[in-house]
């Protein structure tokens, strides 16, 4: 049932919440996530550093990149952990699971296949250049090279 008089919108009451949506479900799925999300975080707050070095001093460097930081990890955590985002990541771990993976031999087939048809593929488009490019130097269309 909805709060009709909630002054607080749902977002913003998730994302200041301690509580862990379905903790038991899709970890996995919400831990690489959040891996993946901190350390882009993390490389923007380093920029974030390199560039208020030309034009703050080291303390206020550190101070607001650290505050970037930490609150970027924060903002991090909750997102994984908003019902929404969370019920999707749930599903995507369910679906990986039922995924049925190659064996390392079958793995290394068919990359062995998919490499020699490119590396193939790459040498006939070479060749077929070569031959339209003495083609069209033979009718005058190309200068020579």
């Amino acid at each position: 049932m909805k709060e009709v008089n909630s002054t607080v919108s749902p977002f913003w009451r998730d994302m200041f919440s301690l509580a862990i949506y379905k903790r038991s479900q899709g970890r996995i799925a919400r831990q690489v996530t959040f891996a993946a999300l901190v350390v882009g975080m993390a490389l923007g707050a380093l920029a974030l550093w390199y560039f208020l070095s030309d034009v703050a001093g080291k303390s206020v460097q550190s101070a607001v990149a650290g505050v970037v930081a930490v609150g970027g990890s924060w903002i991090c955590y909750r997102v994984v952990n908003l019902p929404r985002f969370a019920d999707f990541l749930i599903a995507v771990e369910a679906e990986m699971n039922k995924v049925s993976w190659p064996s390392r031999v079958e793995l290394v087939r068919s990359s062995l296949v998919v490499l020699i048809t490119m590396f193939g593929l790459a040498a006939m488009l070479f060749i077929y250049d070569l031959v339209w490019k003495f083609v069209l130097t033979a009718l005058g269309v190309l200068q020579g090279v």
